[in-house]
């Protein structure tokens, strides 16, 4: 008998070491497609060892992520892009806390027969995707293209259907490095011209480029890399023409000012080899959780983002967060309350 409740004992302290199904824990996020791929990997490998824990991840647009995480229907958001001020008190849970967790490339993508290699500079970006420039071989293409041959095809212009970080960032840049030209102003929405072609997620706007001759979007290096297209390299501050990769996003993030709440920019950095249309993503939660298994499990799992998590980056095309901001973003878990 004695040996049977030691057996009993032993077993239920193992499974309170190992976690029990009645002690699984599901955590639900969506938002920005652009993180989604290291949110998708970082899952798969957390879980691996944190077998009691379940991680979906829906995507949708940073806007998607913020708009659900503002009305307490999941758990964290992923968002290339922060609430507007004026927003932040619709928020149902509260404060919000920003925990980066990569940087990476927007590219511009295009397809284009014969052309494999392309320079553009923010002015001659800012005109094509206003439709001012419709023709391939348009003068300025040309100039930014010293003896390059450069059809004389139309140009169709591929964007963004949902609200999303993408093209916050996107249009900031344009708006930033070519104010002079560029009139669609700057959100996670904006007014496209109604002869261009709207994806949903980056995913889509890659899949447009990729099955439309004569078409450029924009499209992070990730899921540009993995569809296959060909992308422009892009003239910087120092006037240097750079190709979107995992070092020039990492040389952007050099030299960035980061805010008390982790809040920063990565567009348009100095430094002849920062790539110049570089953004950042966040995972945004609740400073005050209100669930503690829950609470527990995320704070477990933001740690394993914003650390270990990191080397998973260079093999999805993204860039590390730089040491200086990783140990900010580890040292601000001690913010998140857990019940």
């Amino acid at each position: 008998m004695n040996q049977i409740i030691a057996l009993s004992a032993l077993a239920a302290l193992l499974g309170a070491a190992c976690g029990s199904k009645q002690d699984a824990v599901a955590l639900n996020a969506s938002g920005s497609t652009f993180q989604k791929t290291y949110q998708e990997v970082a899952i798969a490998t957390f879980t691996k060892t944190n077998n009691n824990v379940k991680i979906n991840y829906g995507g949708g647009g940073s806007g998607k992520g913020r708009q659900d995480l503002a009305d307490k229907v999941v758990d964290f958001a992923g968002a290339d892009s922060p609430y507007k001020d004026a927003d932040l008190a619709k928020n149902k849970g509260g404060e919000v806390l920003y925990f980066p967790v990569l940087l990476g490339a927007i590219t511009i993508s295009y397809h284009l027969d014969g052309v494999d290699k392309l320079q553009l500079s923010p002015a001659t970006i800012a005109k094509i995707f206003q439709r001012e420039i419709t023709k391939w071989n348009d003068d300025a293409i040309a100039a930014d293209n010293p003896g390059a041959k450069l059809p004389d095809s139309d140009i169709v212009v591929a964007h963004r259907s949902d609200g999303s970080g993408t093209t916050d960032n996107f249009t900031r840049y344009l708006d930033k490095t070519a104010k002079e030209v560029w009139k669609l102003k700057s959100g996670s929405t904006v007014e496209w011209p109604a002869d261009t072609q709207a994806g949903n997620g980056n995913p889509g706007v890659a899949q447009i480029v990729k099955s439309t001759k004569g078409a450029i979007g924009y499209v992070d290096l990730s899921d540009a890399r993995a569809s296959g297209l060909h992308f422009a390299s892009v003239k910087n501050q120092a006037g240097k023409y750079v190709e979107p990769s995992t070092d020039s996003a990492s040389a952007a993030g050099a030299g960035i000012e980061v805010k008390d709440n982790l809040l920063f920019s990565a567009l348009d950095p100095k430094g002849d080899a920062a790539y110049p249309i570089t953004y950042q993503s966040w995972v945004i939660v609740y400073a005050k959780q209100a669930d503690h298994a829950k609470g527990t499990a995320l704070k477990s799992y933001l740690k394993y983002l914003v650390t270990d998590g990191q080397s998973l980056l260079k093999e999805l095309d993204f860039a590390p967060l730089p040491k200086g901001l990783a140990d900010k973003a580890t040292a601000q878990l001690d913010k998140l309350q857990v019940p």
